[in-house]
Parts: structure tokens; sequence; C-alpha cells
């Protein structure tokens, strides 16, 4: 068990003769004491701040815990919204792709209806063209009848009658 100053302030030596000089002795003796007594304060100050740098120390060792599992929890979730995004992404692009397919099998199908609409226009062109040189041909050849001329040459011979 280590001295303590009180220890060291109340050892009492035997006497001898022709011994040590007893102020002397208990001056270093006092002198120790201070010393002692100033190591032991210095040792508790000390024990008291290695323990507060210890809580300092858990308590930094504790942030740091908590900033590496904030990380990965960062790291996760920004690698989730990635992978969110990336699927999202895909999809839009699928169904743009869908939706470009729609738009041009519709512009087909308006095209081919269109091309049919005019093929038919152009046979009913072509039938009234048809008919209408059909009615002139009719209507050319009443006129070359003998038929009109008798008309002709009686409305000629009318109006000198008068």
């Amino acid at each position: 068990m280590p001295l303590t100053p009180l220890d060291i302030h109340n050892k009492e030596f035997t006497r001898a003769f022709r011994g040590y000089d007893e102020d002397e002795v208990n001056e270093f003796l006092d002198q120790i004491i201070k010393d002692y007594e100033a190591i032991i304060t210095e040792k508790k100050d000390l024990f008291a701040r290695v323990n507060e740098l210890d809580e300092k120390l858990e308590h930094f060792k504790n942030i740091e815990e908590t900033l590496n599992k904030s990380i990965l929890v960062a790291q996760e979730s920004a690698e989730e919204v990635r992978r969110n995004a990336q699927k999202e992404a895909q999809l839009i692009v699928k169904e743009a792709e869908k939706n470009a397919d729609r738009i041009i099998n519709d512009a087909l199908n308006k095209s081919r209806k269109v091309m049919i609409e005019m093929e038919e226009i152009k046979k009913q062109a072509s039938v009234y063209k048809m008919r209408f040189k059909m009615l002139i041909e009719a209507q050319l050849e009443m006129l070359q009848t003998d038929d009109w001329d008798q008309f002709t040459v009686q409305e000629e011979e009318e109006p000198s009658n008068q």
C-alpha cells in the first residue's frame, strides 16, 4: 500500500547516538510531504483529465459511428434513388417507344386510307370524264343529225314571211 503524506508526517525514527540532525531531517521530510502531496494532487487531476478525455473520446467514437451509419444509409438511399431513376427512365423510354410505334402505325393507316380514297376519287373522276365525254358525243351526234337542219331552215324562213 502506497505511503500517504500523513504516514510520512507521523513517521517516528529511533534516536541513535551521533545520528542525523533532527531539524534537518524534519525539514527534509516536510519538503518530501509537500512534493508528495503535489504529486498526489497532480495524479488526481491527471486521472480526472484522463476520465474526461475518455468520455469525450467515447462521445466522438459514438459520433463517428453515427456518421458512418449515416453515410452508409445515405449511400444506400442514393443507390436506391439511382436504381429507381433508371427503372423510371426505362419505363419512360418504353412508353415513348410504344407511343412512337402507335403514332407511326396510325400515320401509316391514315396514309393507306388517303391512298385508297385518292384511288377511288381517280376512278370516280375517270367515270365522270367518260360519262361527260359520252354525253358531249351524244349531243354532238344529235347536232349533226338532219333534224336540226330542218329547224334552222324553218326559223330562217319564218322571219321573212312576216
